[in-house]
Parts: C-alpha cells; structure tokens; sequence
C-alpha cells in the first residue's frame, strides 16, 4: 500500500498521458479515494485527439467533435491543467509551467512539484529550412489543421469556379502534398475522394481539372505496410491521375510555387506538409538523458535509464523492442503508444506499493492505411489485403482502438448515416475568423484573409 501522499505529474494528453491516466485510475482506485495519491495531467489542449481520425474528419466522414475525447469527462478522478510544461527539474522534482491563466494574471511561469513524472508531451511536425514553408504550407498534425484544410480545398474550388483567370485557376486546383506516409497518404486519399465527389455540384470544374501531386524523399510510400503494398499504392494513387513523385524533395514553396528537386514547378496555393515528425522540444529542457534523436532513453520496464520516479512512452520514448534483435527500438506509433501506456501505469503503481516491474512486450503486427471511400491497403500478420476488404478493416480496427464508448457509438452512427445520405460539401472557413464580420459591421478593418486560407 502506498504509505505517503504521493504527486504524479502526467505531461502530456496525447495517447500516452490520457490512457496512463486512464490506467492509474483503475489501478490505484482506493489510493485515490483515500487521497493518498494525487494525479496532475497538464496538456496544452483540454482533449486528445485519435489522430488516425483525422484524415476522415478532413474528408467529412466524421464529426470533428467525435474525432477528440474532452479529458476532463474520462479523467473524473485527475485533476487537469491546460498549459504547458516549458522545462523539467528532475533532481528538485519540479517542472515550470505556463497556463491560460498565466499571461493574465502577469506573474510568469509558475512551478509544481512531485514525486513521480510521466513525460509524454508527444511530437511535433519536423520542418526543414525551405523558402516559404512557414508562409504557405498547413501541417496535417491536430484537428484544426484537418478541419481548416478542408474548409481551404472547398474555398479553393470555390476560387476556381468563379474566377476568369486560367492562371489563378490554375493554382487553386493543384494541390501538393510533401510526405509519403500515413499522415500524407491517407490525407491526400481522403481530400482527393472528397474533392473529386464535390465537382460535381459546380457547374464549370470537373474532377480532371484538379492536379493532386505527392512527394516522397524516399523511394517508396507506406514503409509499414511492405514493399509490394506499397507499390500497389502507388498504382492504385497514379490511376486516379494522382501524380506519385518519388525520391523527389520539395525545394521551395515561395510566391506559392512549388519547385522539386527534379526541376518541375507547379504555382499552388496547397502545399501540405506531412514529412515526419520530431520530439516535443520539452524534452531538451530536462536533465533527463536523451539519445542522438533527441528521445528519451528508456529501459524495457518504460523508466527513464539511469533517472529514477521518471518514466516515459509513446513519441518522446526511446524504448528498446525486446520482440526483435538487440538495438532496436519500438516504432513510435500508436499502436505501440497505447499498449505501452497501459504497462507504464501497471508499473508505477507497482512501484507505489513496492511491487516487481513489468516489462513491455509487444510484436508488431502490422497495419493498415484509407486511401479514401471503400479503398486502402494492410498488412497485418503477414497478409496483405487491398480494396474494399483493407478499407473495412481499417474502419474495424480503429473503431475498436477509438477511446470511451460514447465515441465509439458516435462514430459508428455518423458511418452509418454517411452510407445513406449524400456527403456534405460545406467549407466553413470563415470559423477562423468568426469576428470578421463584426468587426467589418462596426467600422473596424477586415482581416487581410478573412477566411484564413486564401
């Protein structure tokens, strides 16, 4: 039994810190009754997001409410603090933070203290120095990128539509994806299926008229799903006057036109960036040891190596794979992040009561990518399936894997409305601006992009 109070300090909302959270509720249920333990999750946003959702809330498939799960209703028994984590002492145990609060109130960052630490601040999307990415591109990493990107495809075709100019018209319908795996893929497959469905309700654009680009550094799209998977991908993206351009980087983006490395240039006004990701950089403001990539270094039982009451999982975790041959570590992916979670609460709540640790094992067994309606590829426990079989597996396995029944129940009925009405095909771009209009109406000065995308 836990003898003192004990201050778990969870960082991060993401997959790791919310199903940690999850798992200590459960696991130290009558310790937190007895106010012998107290759990602190400090998260930038007051929800994590099912980031395998993302591509289908792009295309309208599903509700973007119905993508996230508010913390505070699953985590009834934590207390939830919206801010972030800037920087970690662990030999005093304190963290310095910044909340909503923080700005108003003029008083700087604030400290909290604890016994135990869970880092899992996640990732954040890696850019490279490229002439005017930071001006032009949209990320594909939260929902409000997945949501504005949509609503900025549909204002797009809405500038194609109206416009005499071929040259403008020209760049409003191409669109340029940079990143050939799952978050560049299945957006791009997604996007594309829901484009292509609403042409048909403007009376001057035809799917033809669109350009859809991907590139990929690499020589091929979708490691996880194998080699020939992958190239059935590329077939099947290339029939659908998709253009694959592989072992190709994007050199610039300024003046909105994009420039390859194999010399082609396509004036857009798209350029999405999907090119990988890279440790939060929370992780470099502790005096907790990282690796050469920037990760923390962790042992098989998910404890930070050599710190003591630190532990770590998911994106910002490097932790070593006991399935394969020595060096190699687990693949920082969902799949791994939610199993890992569930064994780092088992831990540290054997490590409350003086119990042996575990050690997390798991064999990776495969995955599975949309490439938009009733298509897409898997490779799962070495069989592979394509089309509309690989599509519905997708569905089955990420609404199992999707948190709490309520989201599950929802998506499940938006899914099922979705197979018997017609797609919406509304942009609701002026969101992001909501006071535009009246700002405009009380003599004030519009926004120089009131809808936030053109």
């Amino acid at each position: 039994m836990v003898k003192e109070r004990a201050r778990i300090l969870i960082v991060g909302g993401g997959y790791v810190g919310m199903y940690t959270a999850l798992r200590l509720q459960r696991q130290l249920k009558p310790e937190l009754k007895r106010g012998e333990v107290e759990i602190t999750v400090v998260s930038p946003d007051p929800y994590m997001t099912y980031q395998p959702f993302l591509p289908e809330a792009a295309a309208g498939s599903i509700s973007p409410r119905h993508v996230v799960v508010p913390l505070r209703r699953v985590l009834h028994r934590c207390r939830i603090v919206i801010g972030e984590v800037r920087s970690v002492d662990h030999a005093k145990r304190t963290a310095t933070l910044t909340t909503l609060a923080t700005e108003e109130e003029g008083a700087g960052a604030e400290q909290i203290t604890y016994d135990e630490l869970v880092l899992a601040p996640g990732s954040v999307s890696r850019t490279l120095p490229i002439p005017g990415l930071a001006d032009y591109a949209i990320g594909f990493k939260t929902v409000e990128e997945a949501i504005g990107l949509r609503n900025h495809v549909i204002e797009q075709m809405d500038i194609a539509s109206s416009t005499r100019d071929p040259a403008i018209r020209d760049a409003a319908l191409t669109f340029v994806f940079v990143g050939g795996g799952y978050a560049g893929v299945e957006a791009l497959g997604e996007l594309e299926d829901m484009a292509r469905y609403t042409a048909r309700y403007y009376h001057n654009l035809k799917p033809e008229d669109m350009k859809w680009i991907l590139v990929e550094a690499s020589d091929r799209i979708l490691p996880e799903v194998g080699e020939e998977m992958g190239r059935y991908t590329v077939s099947q993206l290339r029939r659908r006057n998709i253009e694959v351009r592989l072992e190709t980087r994007l050199n610039s983006c300024a003046d909105r036109v994009a420039v390859l490395s194999d010399g082609a240039r396509f004036p857009t006004r798209t350029v999405v960036w999907t090119a990988g990701v890279k440790p939060h950089p929370v992780l470099a403001a502790t005096d907790l040891p990282l690796n050469e990539r920037g990760r923390l270094k962790c042992t098989p039982q998910l404890t930070v190596d050599g710190a003591s009451h630190a532990w770590a999982a998911g994106d910002a975790a490097a932790v070593p794979d006991v399935t394969a041959e020595p060096g190699k570590e687990t693949a920082p992916n969902a799949q791994h992040a939610v199993r890992q979670a569930k064994v780092l609460g088992d831990n540290l709540a054997h490590t409350l009561r003086g119990e042996p640790l575990e050690t997390y094992s798991h064999k990776y067994v495969g995955s599975v990518a949309s490439l938009g309606l009733h298509k897409g590829v898997a490779y799962v426990y070495g069989r592979k399936l394509r089309g509309y079989p690989a599509w519905f597996m997708h569905r089955v396995y990420h609404l199992s894997r999707v948190p709490t029944f309520n989201r599950k129940a929802r998506v499940l009925a938006e899914w099922t409305l979705a197979g018997l009405f017609k797609r919406e095909i509304v942009s609701l771009g002026s969101l992001e601006h909501p006071r535009a209009e009246f700002e405009l109406a009380a003599g004030g000065k519009p926004p120089t992009d009131p809808k936030g995308s053109s």
